[in-house]
Parts: structure tokens; C-alpha cells; sequence
């Protein structure tokens, strides 16, 4: 009998335990009802939903307006639409076009400089509503240390996935010496993005790996801003292509590839990359190439746009840069109409850094007015962004199980796409960055 009630005793405070431990680990969740959602999933449009996030996932999406429990935090968002996290796949954190002065910067910042802003500019992203970039080319390595200082919480700003410096060929368009003094110029290399033959275009992906770059940015045809004639010439060689493709994927790392001119695009599509950036004077031939081999289109309209009006001010740009960003600048959304058109995937991009950051979202209103429905837009910048970053099963969709990075817009923007400037909430993997 004893040994019963002791039994009995033993059995008793095991179960007052448990229930005691699972009443401690419980977690609050937050329940957010919108009379909008976007899942992305598919094209549709629900109505009067409610997301319940827990922790940072999204564990359930249930109809009408389910405000929790005790604990629980409820967030109305009547009158609004919920979407997934917006997600810019070509951004550059760490500098921000002004003019004449941009070109006296290379000459006048440090690293610290260039380290300092990009945290302004990330919290002007996030705010805008874009809760994962990629950011294709910096100057010194500063937005890994952006990144690793976001993912730590001592910054505010999206999830960053950088490509750290670009590599380019001697005097390409990212060669960091272009337009300056013999003096000054020295004999950039692998370590800095520049290289010239298979083995040092090998180098310069492990240097991109070793300093902790998450994929891999090309400029294989001249550009617009850089200090160099051509904006469209072909770069590099076909060996050199596959060289860095060939090494990337080894290092499990994609390949986002500037390009402007027709040949240094068939020569990367060809090399096995996955994205073209800007894509000026694609025709025929290259989008039936980038169907075949599912290459992204990331179209930078807004960057057209901007250097193309910038272009008109006597003195904004070096003589050198002027006719190149009034000739290539307003071809690029006549360019994403004709992909668009005839079946090119394509993801959300801006170049923002060229245009300011936290303008982003002027880009949806620039893809609608080519062509593309405002569903297709956001899917742009949602899904489709998440299958060229691979992420996918994670991101991208508001789906049970995948992390919460949600945003919200009053009214919805299927019928005015000029909605998605107005972001008002903002969260990203479970935490509210704005509301």
C-alpha cells in the first residue's frame, strides 16, 4: 500500500510537471487578419483570412477573423491586403547615386565609409517592404558584414544574400581602377574581381567563398556609370564563363551576370548562368536561348529610367557615362515588355543604389505599365525571386511552415499597383519591423 501511494504520488507530480513545463514553453502566437491575401501560391486573390505566426514560422491560415487566444497578439489589418515578404533581387547596399559627387567617391571613402551608409540604406529597404535582397556588387566586402550584422540583430534591415564584390576582366565594367591615374591605377586581380584567363577566373570565386560572398556577380558586357567607353561589348571569353560558372556551382553558389550587350549574353546563358541583369539589347535568338536553359530576367527598369532622365542634366554624369546612359537607359523597359511578352521568367530587380534606396517599389508600377498584370508583378517579386535564390521551400509564399516575412498595403494593388510604394507593415521572420 505504501508503495502504491507512493507510486501514486510519483505519477501525480510527473503530470503537474508537464503540464507546468508545456504552459512555460507555450508560444504566443500572432494572428494577422486581412481582408486581402496574396499567398503567391497561385494568381488568386483570398478574401478576409487570418495568418497565425508562431514564433517565425507561419503555423496556419484560417478564415475570417480569428484573434487568438489569451496571450495571443492580434493585428487587424481590415481594409488591407497581406502578401509575402517583397523580395529585390538587385540592389546595392552600400552606395547611392548623387550626382557628380558619386565619382569622387571611390577617391574619398574608406571601407568604413561605404559600411556605415549601407545601414541606412538596408533600413530603408526593409521599410520599403523588401525583406530579402540581393545584392550584386559592392566595393569592399561591407555588405557580408551588413549581413552578419542584420542576422545578428544589431542592425535593422532585409535578408541579405551578397555576391561582395563583382568580378570583371582588366577594364571591364567593374574593374575598380577604370578613369583613374596611371598612379593610382596599379594592377588589380582576382582578389579584387579582376581577372584575365581560366585559372585567375577560378581564383577570384574561391576568394568570393572565402570571404563569405552567397553567390557569385559577373559583369560580362560593358555598363552604363562605369568610367569606360563601351556599354555593351562582350567582356569576357567563353572559357573564362565557364571557368567561374563550373567553380561557383562546385561552392554551390549562383550566377547573377550583368549584361547589356546580345554576344556577352548568348556567351553566359551558354556557360550554364542564371540570371541576366538588365538585358538591354536581348532579341530574338537570347530569349529563346534564356527560355531553354530557364534563365531569369532581371530587368532594372527603374535604373533605365532614372540614368536616361539623369542623363538630360548638363554636368550630372562624367562625359564619358552621358551618351551611354542616354542610349541604354530608356531601351530596357521596351526590353522586359518583349520578354515578358513572350514567356521569359522573370524576378523582381531594380538596381537600386543607382535610383534611391527605399524607392524600390516604383519598379511594379514600371512592370504594369509594360505589359504585365499586377498579379504577375508581385509574383515577381515573390515566388518567382524565391526560385532564382533557391530558397523556395522557405520563402516566397505564405504558406504553413515557411518563415513569416509578411507585408501589407491599404486597399489592394491588383487594382492599383501604385499601392505597393505605401507599404505600412512590415515583418520578417516573425518580428514586426513596421506597423
Amino acid at each position: 500500500m505504501k508503495n502504491l501511494m507512493y507510486r501514486t504520488f510519483t505519477c501525480t507530480s510527473a503530470v503537474i510537471a508537464t503540464t507546468l513545463l508545456l504552459a512555460i514553453n507555450a508560444q504566443a502566437a500572432t494572428h494577422i487578419f486581412a481582408s486581402n491575401l496574396i499567398t503567391s501560391e497561385d494568381s488568386k486573390l483570398l478574401t478576409d483570412k487570418t495568418v497565425i505566426v508562431e514564433d517565425n514560422k507561419i503555423i496556419k491560415i484560417v478564415s475570417g477573423k480569428d484573434e487568438g487566444g489569451e496571450g495571443d497578439t492580434f493585428i487587424d489589418l481590415t481594409g488591407s491586403t497581406l502578401m509575402p515578404g517583397l523580395m529585390d533581387m538587385h540592389v546595392h547596399l552600400s552606395f547611392q547615386n548623387d550626382g557628380p559627387r558619386s565619382s569622387l567617391k571611390r577617391f574619398t571613402n574608406n571601407e568604413a565609409d561605404y559600411a556605415i551608409v549601407s545601414v541606412d540604406y538596408a533600413e530603408k529597404t526593409i521599410m520599403a517592404g523588401f525583406t530579402t535582397v540581393r545584392n550584386l556588387g559592392d566595393i569592399h566586402n561591407e555588405t557580408v558584414a551588413l549581413r552578419k550584422s542584420i542576422d545578428q540583430g544589431t542592425s535593422i534591415g532585409p535578408r541579405i544574400y551578397t555576391s561582395a564584390k563583382s568580378i570583371a576582366t582588366t577594364g571591364g565594367h567593374a574593374d575598380p581602377s577604370n578613369g583613374t591615374s596611371a598612379d593610382l591605377m596599379g594592377n588589380p586581380g582576382p582578389k579584387d574581381g579582376v581577372i584575365n584567363g581560366v585559372a585567375e577566373a577560378r581564383q577570384a570565386v574561391r576568394q568570393r567563398y572565402k570571404d563569405g560572398a552567397d553567390l557569385i556577380k559577373i559583369t560580362a558586357t560593358g555598363g552604363v556609370l562605369s568610367v569606360a567607353k563601351s556599354g555593351q561589348n562582350p567582356q569576357f571569353m567563353t572559357d573564362e564563363l565557364e571557368a567561374i560558372v563550373q567553380t561557383a556551382k562546385d561552392y554551390g553558389m549562383t550566377v547573377a551576370v550583368h549584361a547589356h550587350g546580345k554576344e556577352g549574353m548568348k556567351r553566359a546563358i551558354l556557360a550554364g548562368v542564371d540570371s541576366i541583369e538588365h538585358g538591354t539589347y536581348m532579341d530574338s535568338e537570347i530569349i529563346k536561348l534564356m527560355r531553354k536553359y530557364d534563365v531569369y530576367y532581371v530587368p532594372t527598369i527603374l535604373a533605365g529610367n532614372f540614368v536616361a532622365e539623369k542623363a538630360k542634366i548638363d554636368g550630372y554624369f562624367p562625359d564619358i557615362v552621358r551618351p551611354k546612359a542616354a542610349k541604354i537607359g530608356p531601351l530596357i523597359q521596351k526590353t522586359f515588355a518583349r520578354a515578358h511578352e513572350n514567356g521569359v521568367l522573370i524576378a523582381f530587380g531594380t538596381d537600386s543604389g543607382v535610383s534611391a534606396h527605399g524607392d524600390n517599389a516604383q519598379e511594379f508600377a514600371l512592370m504594369v505599365e509594360a505589359g504585365m498584370s499586377e498579379m504577375d508583378a508581385i509574383l515577381s517579386a515573390t515566388i518567382n525571386a524565391a526560385k532564382l535564390l533557391k530558397i523556395d521551400s522557405e520563402l516566397g509564399t505564405v504558406t504553413q511552415g515557411k518563415l513569416a516575412d509578411l507585408v501589407a498595403v491599404k486597399g489592394n494593388p491588383l487594382d492599383d499597383i501604385s499601392l505597393m510604394e505605401k507599404v505600412f507593415f512590415v515583418m520578417k521572420d516573425g518580428k514586426i519591423v513596421k506597423e
